[in-house]
């Protein structure tokens, strides 16, 4: 069980239609049991796969922190596995406007529903004070998506936005936002925030953006959105993310990089797809450290300021490193 400004909240299982506080309905984990599902493969991960239990002083110090201050964290929701490391760097990407999002993406484990326009008015005071409890010089806010309001929750962003440069003006903050389904003035909304790197990840190549993602999000949206961040605002980095494993070809890849340097990305994660729960996409190969080595080089000479690529990385993985252009300091890949 657990609790949503202190009222306790009972946590279905996987796949379940559950009543939420603010009087509507959710899914857990995003999406509904399906009894043709393709069954979790038991078996042994490859070695480079596997990470340590979160755990540690400054982890719990974090946790502490947002849970003082209301916060859902993308760390926790969207089980991310590299949630020990960074939680004891005494970072975290906060996840703003709650914890179910308006659409049910195939890869995603972030419960999904309809919160009937609710936002919490506090929090963007409460995320500008976790960031200057924690003391970063960097932080990732990032969102559900919020289809049931009229501008995605872009107002809501930029406020979170400018109250963290407001209580701490040295801190850099990146923006990981939906899509707005596409609506231009409302990415300009967020790019004029204040921020200094705008993010919305493509996810995957062309051909497999459906059934990967919600039929609400495209390929040429993500693409058109990033493309409008940057030629409104230049100085703003352009960020965006892509799951290898899906099924995907190396040409796709290829096509992927070049498509997102023609709109001027300056910045790519690239990860392995780990199927969160039996309702989601399977995975379909387990993508090498070396084969990431490789693309992560690709990237590189097409142009991008730098391309964060390993097993283990996610969209937000250690992104105040990013500019280091050293892999964010990644070691030697595990072997098996």
């Amino acid at each position: 069980m657990s609790e949503f400004k202190g009222i306790p909240v009972v946590r279905r299982s996987s796949g379940e239609k559950y009543a939420t506080p603010q009087g509507g309905t959710a899914i857990r984990d995003g999406i509904k049991r399906s009894a043709g599902a393709e069954p979790l493969v038991v078996g042994r991960k490859p070695r480079w796969l596997r990470a340590p239990m979160p755990a540690g002083a400054k982890f719990d110090s974090v946790r502490g922190i947002v849970r003082e201050h209301r916060l859902s964290t993308v760390c926790e929701e969207a089980r991310c596995p590299n949630i020990g490391e960074c939680w004891n760097a005494g970072t975290a990407t906060l996840m703003l406007m709650g914890a179910v999002c308006t659409r049910a993406c195939r890869f995603c484990a972030v419960d999904t529903g309809n919160p009937r326009g609710w936002l919490d008015e506090e929090e963007p005071a409460n995320a500008a004070r976790t960031v200057e409890l924690m003391g970063l010089g960097y932080v990732v806010l990032t969102s559900v998506n919020r289809d049931d309001l009229d501008d995605g929750g872009a107002a809501h962003f930029a406020a979170c936005v400018r109250a963290i440069k407001l209580a701490s003006p040295r801190t850099a903050v990146e923006a990981l936002t939906p899509d707005f389904q596409g609506v231009l003035a409302d990415v300009e909304t967020v790019v004029d925030s204040g921020l200094d790197v705008f993010a919305q990840n493509v996810e995957t190549v062309k051909r497999l953006t459906h059934p990967v993602r919600d039929p609400r999000a495209g390929y040429e949206q993500t693409l058109a959105v990033l493309a409008h961040a940057k030629r409104h605002r230049p100085a703003v980095l352009t960020k965006t993310s892509l799951m290898l494993g899906l099924g995907e070809t190396d040409v796709e890849i290829g096509q992927t990089l070049a498509d997102l340097r023609a709109v001027g990305c300056d910045i790519l994660t690239l990860g392995q797809y780990l199927r969160p729960t039996v309702n989601h996409l399977a995975v379909e190969r387990y993508v090498t450290p070396e084969e990431f080595e490789g693309y992560r080089a690709r990237a590189i000479a097409m142009g991008f300021l730098e391309c964060v690529a390993g097993p283990m990385v996610r969209s937000s993985y250690r992104a105040e490193r990013a500019l280091e252009k050293n892999n964010c300091g990644l070691g030697p890949p595990a072997r098996d």
